[in-house]
């Protein structure tokens, strides 16, 4: 079996489900050792874990909230002081709030929320893990061909986050680049996971968008990811790998 990420330790923001579980699972099947976050799940992250040790991989959940700053910045200082080293940082961990800005029953407190996830807390998380990370390390940030193109009403917030996570991995490309530590955006398209499928009878019209008339897998996702955390990616930096189906082609 192909292990090019043996010897190197990765983090993954929100392990638990959908993306964010099928790339724990993809980058201890290609050798790394990975720690992943949670928020609630204990038993889940416990679940993961016992998982990939029983195929003769290293994996821990750490409970940690990124809608708290010091908890996300904590959270590689963990890492690395429990397996020696941070090789690999995955963004994955973030929610979804969807509502038009002119709505007056807008749930204020759920975008103050997800603003608090999807900058302060990713922000807070980079910025401290890339203190211990290792030079020709790999930061890989989770976004979505939202930022270019909100495609549906409702999705302003969601929109601007996904901009700035493409921004703020140019950004660190530079900042970084002196230590060979690349970062990256995997564009995720729409996939099949447990919290669109009530609604998958809805999502037609944005399945008539893509090129390929299908939602994608995790695991389709998770490969895009795992190449940028490899060696063969390693002259790749500031830049997004679009794993979405063609939605903007």
């Amino acid at each position: 079996m192909n292990r090019p990420l043996t010897g190197r330790t990765a983090l993954v923001t929100g392990g638990t489900r959908g993306l964010g579980k099928a790339i724990v699972r993809t980058l201890a099947a290609r050798g790394a050792a990975v720690a992943f976050s949670y928020v609630h799940s204990g038993a889940a992250a416990e679940s993961l874990s016992q998982e990939i040790r029983a195929g003769g991989g290293a994996a821990e959940g750490f409970q940690a909230d990124q809608a708290d700053p010091a908890a996300a910045a904590g959270l590689a200082g963990q890492v690395r002081d429990r397996f020696g080293a941070l090789d690999i940082l995955v963004a994955n961990a973030s929610i979804d709030a969807f509502g038009r800005i002119d709505d007056p029953d807008r749930d204020e407190a759920l975008f103050d929320r997800f603003w608090a996830v999807a900058r302060t807390g990713l922000m807070a998380t980079v910025r401290a893990a890339s203190r211990v990370i290792s030079d020709d390390g790999r930061i890989i940030l989770i976004g979505s061909n939202q930022g270019n193109r909100a495609g549906t009403p409702g999705v302003a917030d969601n929109a601007a986050s996904k901009a700035a996570i493409d921004g703020y991995a140019r950004g660190l490309a530079r900042d970084l680049g002196p230590r060979r530590v690349t970062a990256n955006v995997v564009h995720a398209g729409p996939m099949q996971t447990d919290l669109i499928a009530p609604s998958m009878d809805k999502l037609g019209p944005l399945i008539e968008k893509l090129c390929l008339p299908r939602f994608g897998t995790v695991d389709e996702v998770a490969a895009a990811v795992a190449f940028l955390a490899g060696p063969d990616a390693a002259y790749i930096t500031g830049t997004a790998l679009d794993v979405d189906g063609g939605y903007n082609a």
